[in-house]
């Protein structure tokens, strides 16, 4: 940044001046002036412009002006030097009769210095962009960004690319913002004078800066290598939370110093996710006494925020478990993922440890920046026996992995990613969010005791920013997970999605229906082996249980109420399936688990939805409960298939959902277009 600089000069001297092109420099001329005088005048060479504050009366060409004590001369240098002290200025006194009583002589240097960066975001590091020391949200926003370098180039013995200490690749550059510091001058900088980089303390934690060298032959094939030793070589470390300064070499003549800047924090609770990075020349002023800087510039980096991918986005590939037990969940997934044109990973039992439940233990999400965008899975703290899979599977090149740590007495059944969903795009009063709104489970706002999602995982997930979170009720479950009363699907048509809702009353409704139409004896759970068949009539005569299904209808009805406010919904905008739950009396505390297998908790890919076999009353030779989905999905133009997960997770307290997981699509919206 270029700021006026008040400049020392004494009579009788000549005084050597390196100054920074548009920066201004001002001279107070009666402080140099000597006794006595009372008029000046100035001469310099033609490259150098000058005005003098307050402006003079007008006086013939060269005549001497009057000095007064508040006489200041500003210097301003419009080009930078070839040569160390080429510009010449001087600055007469004389006293009353006009006589020449001395004069003060400069010799001025001029450098042009630019640090800069993407500051439009467009992926080109444009020449001091006046915007690129701040940032602003929007369109027409501006402020650089930087990627968390979260993935790992190493396929063995992994680790993060954020915990080298050296860049390894040249692939690894991608994961890095361009920075470049560009100068112009003479050869070299007069004596004692340095360019410094510097970061403070507490940014020195989230960042660290590396310095391309200057090849004397850049050859392709050889950028191309990936032997650490010689990117260790080529691109030392500038500044990191050890090194907060460090001087910079000035090549002369018209030179460019490119840099990669890497992050290594998301932002969080400490953490806004702001980044500067500061250029000082420094001026010396004698041995033993500090020098002092003569020009600072800044950029303003924000870290790109973790974001999460709603169903409404395509599909890329799909992520279930192989367990002794679940063959036929297995084969439906298989069949699913195969008609949907998708690519299915399955986790073998080696590696998930008997650990089915892969939607528990992890959320993918993604990292965008103009230059370079990639995958980020965040591990939950639940850690079950898949919690080495996110890291050893999934991080890799352009994938990256990102964790919250919390002391286990904190994290409970909540701190599962069951617990962890998205909404579509939407809009409420006014209030557009291009990409939806984070949605967790938490207690009751009065309870007095509960189980939550743990602090760490929450203060991570409010810091992004972008997608502002949204806490629903849901430790009135057994297990506690929002996915077990709700989900989004696509629709053509209003909003381009359907909110759907587990609904006990829809339940009722339907079951009335059928036993008014004569179909009281009809079954729930016929033919399943060591499960008693119930039928409607059993169901719709117990009064107890359906005061416990009048309690769950009111804790998703408190729900409702709670998305419709902060998605901007209507009631033609969500749809009731009809799923009933039981409570069940644990430690004195009683919850809620779908009685039957709970159809809400289904995968969607695309315009296919793999619904969890509800095994409902058949009529006419058709489940009821089918039937009744496959109405009110087809009007959306999804095709429901029926998936057996009953012995292998629902009676486990699952289903489909909780043991699948999907990679999506990013958001076609750019994240820093939002208008925060």
């Amino acid at each position: 940044m270029i700021h006026p600089r008040t400049l020392r000069v004494d009579y009788d001297k000549i005084t050597s001046v390196l100054c920074v092109v548009g920066s201004d420099l001002n001279v107070n001329l009666n402080r140099s002036a000597p006794p006595t005088s009372t008029f000046f005048s100035v001469k310099c060479t033609p490259d150098i412009q000058y005005s003098i504050s307050p402006p003079p009366k007008v006086t013939p060409d060269f005549s001497p002006i009057p000095l007064n004590g508040s006489s200041v001369l500003l210097i301003n240098m419009t080009h930078a030097s070839q040569f160390e002290n080429e510009s010449k200025l001087s600055v007469w006194y004389y006293g009353k009769n006009k006589e020449v009583l001395g004069k003060a002589v400069m010799h001025l240097t001029a450098v042009e210095i630019s640090l800069d960066v993407d500051a439009d975001r467009d992926g080109i590091v444009e020449k001091n962009n006046p915007n690129k020391s701040s940032w602003k949200w929007g369109p027409n926003g501006h402020g650089a960004i930087l990627l968390v370098n979260c993935d790992s180039e190493r396929t063995y013995v992994k680790r993060l690319d954020s915990e080298q200490d050296c860049i390894t690749s040249v692939s690894d550059l991608k994961d890095m913002a361009p920075m470049v510091l560009r100068t112009r001058g003479p050869a070299k900088l007069p004596d004692g004078y340095k360019l410094t980089m510097h970061i403070s303390q507490g940014d020195a934690e989230n960042v660290r800066v590396f310095r391309r060298r200057a090849l004397n032959v850049v050859n392709n094939a050889l950028l191309q290598k990936s032997d650490s030793n010689f990117f260790g070589k080529d691109y030392p470390l500038v500044l990191s939370s050890q090194i907060l300064s460090q001087e910079l070499p000035y090549t002369g003549g018209v030179a460019e110093m490119k840099f990669y800047v890497e992050g290594l924090r998301f932002a969080d609770k400490d953490f806004d996710g702001l980044i500067s990075i500061h250029l000082s020349l420094l001026e010396p002023i004698c041995e033993g006494i500090p020098e002092r800087p003569i020009f600072t510039d800044k950029v303003v980096f924000r870290v790109a925020p973790w974001i999460m991918t709603p169903n409404t986005l395509k599909p890329l590939e799909v992520f279930v478990c192989s367990t002794s037990d679940n063959s036929k969940f297995l084969k439906g997934m298989r069949n699913l993922v195969a008609k949907s044109g998708y690519k299915l990973k399955i986790c073998s039992e080696n590696m998930n440890r008997g650990d089915r439940w892969i939607q528990d233990e992890l959320e993918f999400g993604y990292i965008d920046s103009p230059h370079h965008r990639f995958p980020v899975v965040l591990d939950s703290p639940r850690d079950g026996s898949l919690m080495d899979f996110p890291f050893n599977e999934l991080l890799g090149p352009d994938f990256g992995y990102v964790t919250r740590v919390a002391h286990h007495k904190d994290v409970s059944s909540l701190d599962s990613f069951g617990n962890l969903e998205v909404s579509p795009p939407v809009t409420v009063n006014g209030k557009y969010y291009p990409l939806g709104r984070i949605i967790i489970g938490v207690a009751f706002p009065t309870a007095t005791k509960g189980r939550n999602m743990t602090k760490v995982v929450q203060d991570f997930l409010w810091a992004q920013k972008v997608q502002e979170p949204i806490a629903l009720f849901s430790d009135w479950l057994e297990v506690g997970h929002v996915d077990e009363f709700m989900t989004f699907v696509p629709a053509p048509d209003r909003k381009g999605f359907r909110l759907l809702l587990a609904s006990p009353d829809a339940a009722y409704k339907l079951f009335r229906g059928l036993q008014a139409d004569g179909h009281g004896q009809a079954q729930l759970f016929d033919g399943l082996r060591d499960e008693e068949p119930v039928t409607l009539d059993e169901i719709l005569g117990d009064n107890g249980f359906q005061a416990q299904n009048n309690y769950v209808q009111s804790c998703i009805d408190w729900n409702r109420d709670v998305l419709k406010r902060e998605l901007g919904l209507d009631d033609e905008d969500i749809i009731d399936l009809p799923i009933l739950f039981k409570l069940v009396n644990n430690k004195d505390e009683y919850r809620a688990l779908a009685f039957y297998p709970d159809m809400v908790n289904m995968i969607v890919l695309g315009k296919n939805l793999g619904i969890p076999k509800p095994f409902g009353p058949k009529v006419n030779g058709c489940c009821a409960l089918e039937a009744e989905m496959c109405s009110l999905m087809e009007g959306l133009g999804l095709r429901c298939t029926f998936i057996d997960d009953f012995a292998s997770y629902h009676k486990l307290l699952g289903e489909v959902h909780c043991g699948s997981n999907v990679l999506r699509e990013p958001f076609d919206f750019r994240w820093w277009n939002l208008e925060l």
